[in-house]
């Protein structure tokens, strides 16, 4: 029984969770297991008490009572530090409860701690006080801002606003200029620059047959001995090979700035050109620099070139480099264009190779300069185009460091549609007793382009009107549209291309290679509809664009009138609208004045919106000469009737005079009644002063 009892509890044992079998108390005399004992065991069953499990006889005799040793290298002795600690590190035993594992652990983790550290780590959560992988990435970045990024060169070419439109540059974006060149250590080579013989039908003209063929091109020049101006190419006396090129690009016969100034560059002279746009300006240099060029001796690896010719923009340097080309293969002669967007790496190699023309932008030709790609020693002819636009841009210390690394006796040439004052007396100081040309008036545009003005009252009409005459404007060849802001420019583009018209578009945010295969498309009738901002205002020659329509109003009227002499060119008539609001009165009155010295209509309405503008009104008022459109009397206005000056101060007229003549004369009756109602009349006599007795002087 006794066995049965114990095997018994055993299985109640299992049952119940590891119960330790009865106490040796509870058996009774005979080994029974007493009623006490019984109920003993079952409370302690029931309650789960955390008594350990007894071992078996297999256990016990398995626990021969030996130390864990760890896996090392040797045998800890007894009492060593290394025993000790493997003793703290033992493994508790899987049947301890988990709970009581935990708190123990902790309770040690708090004994090691030290007392002064508890309070400095108090409220610390590693996993948000440490730094990850993205704060440390943030924390890097803002220490390397330029970490990641190709390194960007500076470029001294135009940039664009978030219109697209060209804004001069900030001192800081300004490429250096080169460093300063002594020239008396430097040997430098003589060099031929006369190449002109004057033609005998052009030598026979009498002073006043040169001064009608003059006054026929519409032409003025100054300056020492000038020569005269031819009427036809043969009297250039150029090459046969040069001629069969100018005949081949479809010239038929000079342009007035042609006739006067291609004389004078074979001659060997300083040319400052102000001609309108579309007049053969690109030409007019070219030519007398091929001529020159191809006289030098040639140009060998490493040398530079011996003619430099600058343009302010990307891309007028890349049409005249397409110009140059075009002509160069007459001579054999190499040409290489160097231009911000482009790659310096290739342009490098082709400088290197040498060139005898180079096309650049004054930041990109100082960048190869600097590198060691070309020098400027071997120049002897520098065109400096649209010279007017990189002085305004604040290019002038480029500008001129480049002209002082040329040697001092080279030939320069200086060509732009428009030139202030001020940019011109800068331009002189660049040549050696230059001759100045100048056709119509500076500034004028193009009197073979017709120029319409029309007033809308809202964009909207603007936008009618456009989409509903653009199938007429197209059909007589392609047509440029420019807009000023590049969000209305890409708007006006999209709005057209909803309106199923096939259009290009051209602003200053479009990549550079983007841009170039825009005007290629463009120049080759691949799609007759262009979208632009100004960047396309200046340089862009393409002579089947008939309409240019000024959808927004320029930033200023030199922009204007080469945004219209997009059209018109190398004596091509073409028709140029402006279209306009209310409230581009201020910008009207130069409108007018330029359509007037175009010999232009001027619609009266425009005419009545210029009036608008205080400015204009008060500038028109006092011109002098007998203007027509002048009618209003002034403060003090005299009037010469019979021989006889009657004064209106203070009469009232009729018939108007100008816009503010009634308000003024009814300030002059107001301030006349103010006078006379306080004025009173002495009625003493006026005493007379007595009789002096001083000496006179001789000056009395």
């Amino acid at each position: 029984m006794s066995g049965f009892n114990y095997s018994g509890f055993q299985m109640n044992q299992k049952r119940h969770n590891a119960v330790p079998p009865p106490p040796l108390s509870g058996v009774s005399k005979q080994g029974y297991s007493t009623m006490n004992a019984i109920s003993q065991n079952a409370l302690s069953a029931a309650w789960g008490g955390s008594r350990k499990r007894a071992a078996t006889e297999d256990e016990y005799f398995e626990d021969d009572e030996e130390e864990t040793v760890p896996d090392l290298a040797y045998i800890p002795a007894p009492g060593s530090p290394t025993r000790v600690e493997t003793k703290k590190q033992e493994v508790p035993n899987e049947d301890d409860d988990p709970l009581d594992a935990y708190m123990a652990g902790i309770e040690k983790q708090m004994q090691s701690e030290k007392p002064g550290s508890s309070s400095q780590q108090t409220g610390v959560r590693n996993d948000l006080e440490e730094e990850d992988v993205e704060e440390s990435y943030y924390r890097y970045m803002e220490e390397n801002p330029n970490a990641g990024l190709a390194p960007v060169e500076e470029e001294l070419d135009i940039e664009y606003d978030e219109d697209g439109n060209p804004i001069p540059p900030d001192k800081k974006k300004i490429i250096d200029p080169l460093p300063p060149i002594d020239h008396s250590t430097i040997e430098y080579k003589p060099f031929e620059k006369n190449f002109y013989n004057e033609h005998p039908e052009i030598a026979s003209l009498s002073n006043k047959q040169v001064a009608e063929l003059r006054k026929t091109f519409d032409i003025t020049v100054s300056g020492s001995q000038p020569p005269k101006p031819v009427s036809s190419f043969a009297h250039f006396n150029f090459d046969d090979k040069l001629l069969k090129a100018i005949i081949k690009a479809e010239y038929i016969s000079p342009t007035p700035i042609q006739a006067q100034a291609v004389p004078c560059a074979l001659q060997g002279r300083d040319v400052l050109g102000i001609a309108q746009t579309g007049s053969g300006k690109t030409a007019a240099f070219l030519w007398p620099l091929l001529k020159h060029v191809s006289t030098q001796p040639p140009v060998s690896e490493g040398e530079g070139p011996a003619g430099l010719i600058l343009a302010p923009t990307r891309e007028l340097a890349i049409q005249i480099y397409n110009e140059a080309k075009k002509f160069a293969r007459v001579y054999d002669l190499s040409v290489v264009c160097a231009y911000g967007g482009g790659s310096k790496w290739e342009q490098s190699l082709a400088l290197k190779e040498g060139a005898d023309i180079v096309v650049a932008t004054p930041g990109r030709i100082i960048d190869h300069v600097k590198g060691g790609a070309t020098n400027l020693q071997r120049v002897t002819f520098l065109v400096l185009d649209e010279a007017d636009r990189m002085f305004e841009l604040g290019f002038e210390p480029q500008v001129r460091s480049v002209c002082n690394h040329v040697r001092p006796d080279r030939q320069t040439l200086l060509f732009s549609a428009t030139f202030r004052k001020r940019i011109e007396k800068l331009a002189k100081d660049a040549l050696n007793d230059p001759v100045r040309i100048s056709q119509g008036i500076t500034g004028q545009a193009n009197e073979d382009v017709t120029q319409k003005v029309l007033l809308m009252e809202n964009q909207q009409l603007k936008r009618d009107w456009l989409v509903s005459n653009l199938v007429e404007l197209l059909s007589a060849g392609s047509v440029l549209v420019f807009v000023t802001k590049k969000v209305d420019a890409e708007q006006l583009a999209n709005d057209l291309k909803v309106k199923e018209f096939e259009c290009l578009l051209l602003h200053g945010d479009i990549e550079q290679a983007e841009r170039n295969k825009v005007i290629t498309a463009f120049k080759k009738k691949e799609c007759s509809l262009l979208v632009a901002t100004d960047v396309a205002a200046r340089g862009l020659d393409i002579p089947h664009i008939r309409t240019v329509v000024n959808y927004d109003i320029a930033r200023d009227i030199d922009t204007h009138t080469h945004r219209i002499g997009r059209t018109g060119r190398a004596g091509n008539q073409g028709t140029a609208y402006t279209l306009i609001t209310p409230k581009d009165k201020e910008f009207v009155g130069h409108i007018v004045k330029n359509l007037e010295a175009a010999h232009q209509d001027v619609p009266q309405e425009v005419l009545d919106l210029a009036l608008q503008s205080a400015w204009y009104r008060k500038q028109r008022y006092k011109s002098k000469g007998g203007n027509p459109n002048v009618g209003g009397v002034g403060l003090g206005f005299k009037e010469k009737v019979g021989g006889a000056s009657r004064n209106f101060v203070g009469e009232t007229h009729s018939q108007s005079r100008g816009p503010a003549t009634d308000r003024l004369s009814a300030m002059k009756a107001a301030f006349k009644a103010q006078y006379m109602n306080q004025f009173t009349a002495s009625s003493d006599p006026v005493p007379q002063a007595p009789p002096s007795t001083r000496k006179k002087s001789r000056w009395q």
